[in-house]
Parts: structure tokens; C-alpha cells; sequence
């Protein structure tokens, strides 16, 4: 599940007439499920022949005669005058059967026609009718109503919340209603303090707010599978369609360097795209799980995870990979059963030829995904390949590697003023100068390939991006 809000087609609760809405209960501290409980007093229209069900449903429809709000079916069953049960159509809530000024020209029609007949219905609707918002709207105090608390993000069966002050005294009602309404919830947290903040290895100090005290979860990303102990561990499901992003940009048989991988969400799905990684992170535990993740998804041919400092890391991955073994892959085309006893019968032809991917001898890509502080280690590239000038262009086609760096920045009203910012900090650590005139079609050094995106705000002042650009020549060279 991703961070949520209701659901666009529900109506808005100013626009769900108050008989419909959950009885008002501003003093409840628990939450007491058997309160919301209401009787609603409708019309209803009884139609005599099932032939004409779907006839009169479309005339309703049409002259707005039919009841029509979120989770309410208007078709019903009611006992007809010999007992017998028949459909019948809900009505708005303003006709009324013993009122004819209240009648449409088309319930007069119906009726006259013999088609149908209206008769009184009571709508009961009780807790598991109503919304989240629904609930907690008729709880919280009027003034905390123009923003009551509604985004979270699940991981596994776990729902993380992160409530503000104001809200700190309902977290537990929050919390019942949040896991009631969701059905894979079966543990709510709240975040009691901010990521990072007593942990080097990214994970937060939290409050078990309602149901099983077990953060042992198994979560889906990419046809990708990790299982890991949410309290020992960074994930985070808002950035899943940044992890796609990313690793949409890296090609087969290209060589990925994942500085912070963490339990591998980069990693991992890159290397089912049978992209070569080197996957690193100081997190014993996280490493732990990468390592699982690796031989789950069964991307061990491909994923080599690693379990140091990141700087440490980055400085010897180069002449490492130089060092290493040469690699090559080879994956067999799967076939059927039935081409097998063809081919083995002369009557199929040939096999599929393998295809081989084989690993490159310099990193094309490093993710440095720890944004804040990822830019503070760049200051290892200086140098990275001192000496080695014969394997990248102009003497080769090799291109030097592309950095993917995050890192945090404000949330200016000019965004150029963030991208300033951020490449000021770059230039610092690396010891060369980069401008956001160097990103791709703009006026400055090409040859960079610099590109800042948005990835998303994280809070009204504080923006998270990613900027790419290729190492310069200056930095990759430098001797240190």
C-alpha cells in the first residue's frame, strides 16, 4: 500500500448529507465501535415484475429519483404485500411516500404505470460502513478538522505513522480505526522521533500503538521480495517509483556501484534486469537481509553484496573491479515442454541461442542513496581512477561513471535556487566546480550530463532530489 488518502470517487464528507453521516462523539478517548450505529428513514420503490428491474433502474437514474452515494447499493431486497421477497430501489432521501409533491413526473409515471410502488425503508448503517475519515472526522475536535491526519505508509502489515503534536492525543483511536479500516494492517506504529536520529543506520525510534508487537515484515517491490525486521532497517514505500526510475536508466551488463543499498531496493530489481551490482551497506543487519534478498529473487549471478564503510567503499571499488576475475553470465532461454519434444524429435527446429552478459572492468553507475548525507562522501572520488587515463575516452569509447547522488535541499518558491545549492555543495566535496548551467542542454560544461531531480517533499521546507552527472575527468584523474 502506498502513503494514502480517500478515495477520489468518495464523496467529500461536506458533500455526504448528515443523515448518512457516523453519529458525533467529540469526547470519546476508545474507541467504541458500537456507537456508530444509525437508523436512516428512505423511500423505497418496489418493482413488481424482475423483468423490469433494469428498465426502472435507468429511469430512476436518469431523473435522480435513485439514491447514489459511495458504498450504499441501491438495489435492495424487501418483502412485498404476500410476503414474497423482491427488488426494490432506494430513493433519495428528500422523497417521501406519503408526500406526492415530492414526487418526480417519473416516480408518477412508474407508479401509475403499475411498474413499481413506494413504500417506507430504514437504511442501518453501522461501523464498518463508514470510511476512516468518516469516523475520525465525528471524533477529533472541530478545529482539527481542515487537516485531520490521513497519510501513512505501510510496509508489509505494518502501518507507519508520523502524528503531529496536535493529534498525539487520539494516536491510539487514530490507530484502531486506521488498522480496522485497512485489512492487511495488523500492526500500527507512530514515528516518535526523526529518522536517523539515534541510529547511524537510518532506523527511528517508534510506539507500538495498536495491534501485534512484530516488525518482521515481508514487502514487494518490483517482482522483487525482502523480508527484514522493520525496526533494525530503512525502507521507505513512498520512494518506489524513484527506485523504478533509477534503475530504469541502467542498461543489461552495465556495472552498478550501490554505495547505501540498504536491504537492496536498487540492487535488487536492477539486478533481475541482469545489471551487475556491487552491493554495499554498513548496516550488519541490512546486509543480512540483502544478502537473503539476493538468493530469494535469485539475482546472486548478478548482485555481489558488500558490507563496508561507504567511503571506504567507493575508494576501492574501482581498482577492485579492475582487479577482479573476469564474469560472464550465461541464461538459457526458457522453453516449454511440448518445443522440447520437438526440438528432441528433429521437428522444432533449434534451441534458443544463450544469451551472455558479461561484467564490465570499470563502474558505469554509483547510487548514493543516503541523502542526508550522501553528498559528504563524494570527497572518496577524487582519484578514483588515478593513473588508469588509457581505459576512458578519447583513448577508448568508455565514458567515466555516472554519479546518482541524494541529498536534501529547501523547498525554495524557485527551484533553481535549490539546484544551486545543491551543486555549490558537490563542488565542494568533489573540488570542482560544477553550475546548473552544466546540467543537459544548458549553456555549461556538457560533458557533466548534470540532471537535478525532484523526487518529492518531504516536509513544507525540506525537498529530497537526485543529481546525476558524469564524473569529471579533473576528479577521476586527480592524483591524491
Amino acid at each position: 500500500m502506498k502513503p494514502t488518502d480517500e478515495p477520489s470517487r468518495q464523496a467529500t464528507l461536506n458533500e455526504t448529507p448528515a443523515m448518512f453521516r457516523p453519529p458525533v462523539n467529540r469526547a470519546m478517548r476508545t474507541l467504541d465501535r458500537s456507537f456508530f450505529r444509525r437508523n436512516v428513514p428512505l423511500s423505497v420503490a418496489q418493482v413488481f415484475k424482475p423483468s423490469d428491474i433494469s428498465n426502472v433502474r435507468k429511469d430512476l437514474t436518469k431523473s435522480r429519483d435513485l439514491l447514489l452515494l459511495p458504498r450504499i447499493s441501491s438495489v435492495r431486497e424487501v418483502k412485498d404485500q404476500n410476503g414474497k421477497l423482491c427488488k426494490a430501489m432506494l430513493l433519495r432521501e428528500d422523497l417521501k411516500v406519503d408526500d406526492k409533491a415530492t414526487w418526480s413526473p417519473t416516480i408518477n409515471e412508474l407508479v401509475n404505470k403499475g411498474t413499481v410502488a413506494l413504500g417506507p425503508y430504514e437504511l442501518l448503517l453501522e461501523y464498518d460502513h463508514w470510511s476512516y475519515a468518516e469516523i475520525i472526522s465525528s471524533i477529533l475536535p472541530e478545529d482539527m478538522m481542515e487537516e485531520i491526519p490521513q497519510g501513512f505508509t505501510q510496509v508489509g502489515h505494518v502501518l507507519h505513522l508520523n502524528l503531529r503534536a496536535q493529534y498525539l492525543p487520539y494516536k491510539h483511536i487514530i490507530a484502531e480505526v486506521l488498522m480496522d479500516k485497512n485489512p492487511t494492517i495488523r500492526t500500527v506504529i507512530n514515528k516518535t522521533e526523526d529518522v536517523g536520529s539515534h541510529s547511524q543506520f537510518r532506523t527511528f525510534p517508534f510506539e507500538l500503538l495498536t495491534g501485534e508487537n512484530d516488525l518482521n515484515v515481508i514487502q514487494h517491490e518490483q517482482d522483487c521480495e525482502f523480508r527484514f525486521d522493520y525496526a533494525r532497517v530503512y525502507w521507505n514505500s513512498r520512494l518506489e517509483t524513484e527506485h523504478r526510475r533509477l534503475v530504469e536508466k541502467f542498461e543489461p551488463s552495465e556495472m552498478v556501484c550501490d554505495v547505501m543499498a540498504g536491504v537492496g531496493p536498487f540492487a535488487v530489481p536492477a539486478g533481475r534486469k541482469k545489471i551487475f551490482v556491487w552491493a554495499n551497506d554498513l548496516n550488519p543487519h541490512g546486509f543480512e537481509v540483502m544478502q537473503d534478498a539476493i538468493s530469494r529473487n535469485k539475482v546472486q549471478d548478478f548482485v555481489t553484496p558488500f558490507n563496508q564503510d561507504g567511503r571506504e567503499f567507493i575508494r576501492s571499488s574501482g581498482r577492485s573491479l579492475l582487479a577482479a576475475k573476469p564474469l560472464t553470465v550465461t541464461i538459457r532461454p526458457k522453453i516449454g515442454r511440448e518445443q522440447q519434444r520437438k526440438i528432441a524429435q528433429g521437428k522444432g527446429g533449434q534451441l534458443p541461442a544463450p544469451k551472455v552478459y558479461t561484467r564490465p572492468t570499470v563502474v558505469n553507475h554509483y547510487v548514493m542513496n543516503l541523502p542526508a548525507t550522501a553528498i559528504e562522501f563524494l570527497d572518496a572520488f577524487p582519484g578514483l581512477y588515478a593513473g588508469e587515463e588509457q581505459l576512458f575516452a578519447p583513448n577508448t569509447q568508455q565514458k567515466l561513471p555516472m554519479i546518482h547522488v541524494y541529498c536534501f535541499s529547501g523547498n525554495s518558491d524557485n527551484e533553481v535556487d535549490d539546484h544551486i545549492d545543491i551543486c555549490e555543495r558537490i563542488s565542494e566535496r568533489i573540488g570542482h566546480k560544477i553550475t546548473v548551467d552544466d546540467c543537459v542542454g544548458g549553456k555549461g560544461n556538457q560533458d557533466v550530463e548534470l540532471a537535478i531531480y525532484n523526487v518529492r517533499l518531504v516536509s513544507p521546507k525540506k525537498q529530497m532530489f537526485c543529481a546525476s552527472f558524469r564524473l569529471p575527468r579533473e576528479v577521476a584523474f586527480r592524483k591524491v
